[in-house]
C-alpha cells in the first residue's frame, strides 16, 4: 500500500499539485487519469522519488519516502519496478541485456542466475526467442513487454507504469492492459498506472484517481465512474461520441 498525505508540489512558484490525499491499494491496478497538464505525471514522478517533495508525505507501508536518506532510498528502489512511457530500453543492448540490467545493478547473482531470471520474465510476458534481438528489431508492443519484463525482474512490491499504451494500436493495448492486470494479481503488487486510455479505465480500473488542475477531484472504480455526477470527470471521460454512447447504454 502507498499512502499520500497532503502532498503539494510547485515549479517556479506555480502550484502543480495541491493537497493530494489518496491511498493506492495493494493487489489492485490503481489508475491516475486526467487531462494533459493536470499534474498526474508530476504525481507519478513524486511517488517514485524523482520529484523532491515540498509539502506532505508519501508512505510505503510505514516508511516515509520524504524523509529517507540515500541508503534507505536505494533499498526502496529495489522494491520498485517502473515502465516508462517510451519503454526507455537501451538501444545498444539486446532484449536479454535490457531485462538483466536491474539485476546487474542491484544483485550479486551469478551470470547464469541473472540470465535464467531474465528469461523467465520474458517468457512471463509471452516473449520467446527474442533474447538476442535489439530494440530496433522488435515492434512497439514487444518493446512494452520487454519494459514490463525488466520492471518485474526484481520481483517488486510496487509497479509504476507511465502511459503504457502510448503509441500502440487498440488490440496491442488490450494485450498490455491484460498483462499488467495479470501480473498485479499474480504477484500481489501495488500497481499505479498513469493513463489517457479510456479502454484501460473501463477494463482494468480497480481504483481510479482523477486529477483536475492539480487537485484530486474524484476517486472510485470502473463500476462507479459511468454513473458519476462530477462535471469535470464527465467532461473528461465522455467527451467522445463513443463513450457518450457507452454511458447511455449503462
Amino acid at each position: 500500500m502507498i499512502r499520500v498525505e497532503a502532498l503539494s508540489k510547485s515549479f517556479d512558484q506555480k502550484m502543480v499539485l495541491s493537497d493530494i490525499q489518496v491511498t493506492f491499494e495493494t493487489g489492485k491496478v490503481n489508475l491516475i487519469i486526467g487531462k494533459s497538464g493536470s499534474g498526474k505525471t508530476v504525481l507519478l514522478k513524486s511517488l517514485i522519488g524523482l520529484n523532491p517533495i515540498e509539502e506532505g508525505h508519501i508512505y510505503y507501508g510505514d516508511r516515509d519516502l520524504t524523509i529517507m536518506d540515500a541508503s534507505q532510498m536505494k533499498c526502496l528502489r529495489q522494491e520498485i519496478g517502473v515502465v516508462f512511457q517510451g519503454g526507455a530500453l537501451f538501444d545498444s543492448q539486446t532484449v536479454l541485456e535490457n531485462v538483466m540490467f536491474p539485476l546487474n545493478l542491484f544483485t550479486e547473482l551469478s551470470e547464469r542466475e541473472k540470465r535464467e531470471r531474465a528469461v523467465f520474465c520474458l517468457h512471463r510476458v509471452d516473449l520467446h526467442d527474442a533474447e538476442n534481438l535489439f530494440p530496433s528489431e522488435i515492434s512497439g508492443g514487444m518493446k512494452k513487454r520487454v519494459a514490463i519484463a525488466r520492471a518485474i525482474v526484481m520481483n517488486p512490491k510496487f509497479l509504476f507504469c507511465d502511459e503504457p499504451n502510448s503509441g500502440l494500436d487498440p488490440l496491442t493495448s488490450i494485450v498490455i492492459d491484460n498483462l499488467i492486470y495479470e501480473i498485479t494479481h499474480e504477484y500481489g503488487m501495488t500497481t499505479v498506472v498513469n493513463t489517457h486510455d479510456m479502454n484501460s479505465v473501463f477494463e482494468i480500473g480497480e481504483k481510479i484517481v482523477f486529477i483536475h488542475e492539480g487537485r484530486k477531484e474524484w476517486e472510485g472504480n470502473k463500476e462507479m465512474i459511468a454513473h458519476t455526477e462530477n462535471k469535470y470527470l464527465n467532461d473528461f471521460i465522455f467527451s467522445s461520441k463513443l463513450f457518450k454512447k457507452i454511458k447511455e447504454e449503462l
